[in-house]
């Protein structure tokens, strides 16, 4: 990409991540903003962005996804459950700020909006599921999480309350909840007679 080229898109990523910035006096929700008041903000033309992005959707995604996998590693060079547990750690922390805020957004709108879902899930949901579930799949072969369940099946046990405490925004979303929840779903909940 050229410099100009390189600039404009950071500048229409920059952009549209201050106006959603629930902290700036002129802050929009998803659902109100537009490509026209991200052009204007970014100083570019639509046509710009729609060079880059085919959607208003795909624009926040990506823009969430600027810092957001940066900032929750699925790290390879350490043993699969410290890993885990430093993701679903990271992953927590990120999403009780504003991130979170943008990503449980970026949710809602997926319920009424199939070209929100459709880019949501390609260009979030699947690949960082993936990595999950080939960190979980290594977890099985270091002999540290048992291997007769699906990796996505752990996966969703361990990701699920972590997104529900994020989208009904109740109780703490930190690290000490997500090595709880890790803690737990690697104990069982049943009673040791209940085995």
């Amino acid at each position: 990409m050229a410099v100009r080229s390189e600039q404009s898109h950071r500048a229409i990523l920059e952009a549209t991540m201050m106006l959603l910035d629930e902290r700036q006096p002129e802050a929009l929700t998803v659902q109100r903003l537009s490509i026209e008041r991200i052009a204007k903000e970014a100083g570019v033309s639509k046509t710009t962005i729609y060079r880059w992005w085919q959607s208003k959707a795909a624009l926040i995604i990506d823009t969430f996804l600027d810092n957001h996998v940066a900032r929750t590693p699925v790290r390879e060079d350490i043993p699969a459950l410290d890993a885990l547990r430093e993701h679903l750690g990271s992953l927590a922390e990120i999403y009780s700020g504003r991130e979170g805020r943008l990503v449980a957004q970026l949710i809602a709108e997926c319920q009424y909006d199939a070209l929100t879902m459709n880019e949501f899930k390609e260009r979030f949901w699947l690949p960082r599921s993936h990595a999950v579930n080939s960190l979980i799949e290594r977890a099985m072969d270091e002999g540290t999480v048992r291997s007769d369940l699906a990796p996505e099946i752990i996966a969703e046990l361990l990701y699920a309350p972590l997104y529900f405490r994020l989208l009904f925004q109740i109780d703490p979303l930190d690290r000490d909840i997500a090595s709880r929840f890790l803690t737990a779903g690697l104990e069982g909940i049943a009673t040791r007679a209940a085995h």
